[in-house]
């Protein structure tokens, strides 16, 4: 056998003491930065701050983002505030500045901000069309004096709405992509489920169209994962809560 010139043994012996001698915290892998958005969701009975999460890993060009936490907003919903707007505003106060203490200060101005309203204030939009602006405007003023990104407040279409909540629970499902045993993001294989979502007034069945159908004018696109949605809602007006308790009530008296 021929041995190995001295040269090379001593660099060898030299590079072995060195990576023993040089502790791993030396050589820190960056973590991943979280990111963070804050959405404000004026339903017809109340308005909560949901807070969500999210890394730079994504799927498919579409992020993976997690709820952390929620505020609900003291008070009633937001278009009983039609006779004084600004206190619309003042009501979300104690919310956002609970969320400012969740989130790292140096990312506040970084952390978007977004208020949709849905039912009521559409309702209150149809007939009074002027108060229901009053109120987006005030709310536009409070967001805005809040350290956050502001993203708009707006008042929700029923397909947009519908639509959303389409997304969130095939989201949960993990029907758009899944963990694998290593815990890469892949494709999950499964179908989209369809949502019945049933209100005060009337209930929605929510459903993704066929490619190839006749696409109802009312659909909506979505771009999300890879991959193009478009999802239709269909509206059963007068078959909500209100009416079957009405109906529940007529039969006991009965």
């Amino acid at each position: 056998r021929e041995l190995l010139p001295p040269w090379l043994v001593i660099v060898a012996g030299l590079t072995g003491i060195v990576l023993l001698c040089v502790s791993t915290k030396d050589v820190p892998i960056a973590p991943l930065r979280t990111k963070y958005g804050v959405v404000l969701d004026a339903g017809p009975s109340r308005t909560i701050l949901f807070i969500y999460q999210w890394t730079t890993t994504k799927a498919n060009k579409t992020g993976v983002i997690t709820e952390c936490s929620t505020c609900t907003v003291q008070g009633p919903e937001i278009s009983n505030y039609s006779d004084s707007p600004q206190k619309a505003g003042k009501s979300l106060d104690t919310c956002l500045k609970w969320a400012q203490s969740k989130i790292p200060a140096e990312q506040h101005s970084q952390t978007p901000l977004y208020l949709g309203a849905t039912t009521s204030m559409r309702q209150l939009n149809l007939g009074h069309p002027t108060i229901s602006d009053n109120l987006l405007a005030a709310l536009t003023v409070a967001l805005k004096s809040s350290p956050f990104d502001f993203q708009g407040a707006q008042i929700l279409s029923s397909p947009d709405e519908e639509a959303f909540n389409w997304v969130a629970v095939n989201y949960v499902l993990e029907n758009f992509f899944k963990y694998d045993w290593r815990g890469q993001l892949v494709p999950s294989g499964k179908g989209m489920a369809g949502v019945l979502s049933m209100g005060g007034t009337s209930t929605q069945l929510t459903s993704k169209v066929e490619e190839g159908n006749q696409m109802p004018k009312e659909a909506v696109r979505l771009q999300l994962y890879g991959q193009t949605h478009s999802v239709y809602t269909h509206r059963c007006p007068c078959h909500g809560t209100d009416q079957l308790r009405s109906r529940l009530l007529s039969v006991l008296i009965q």
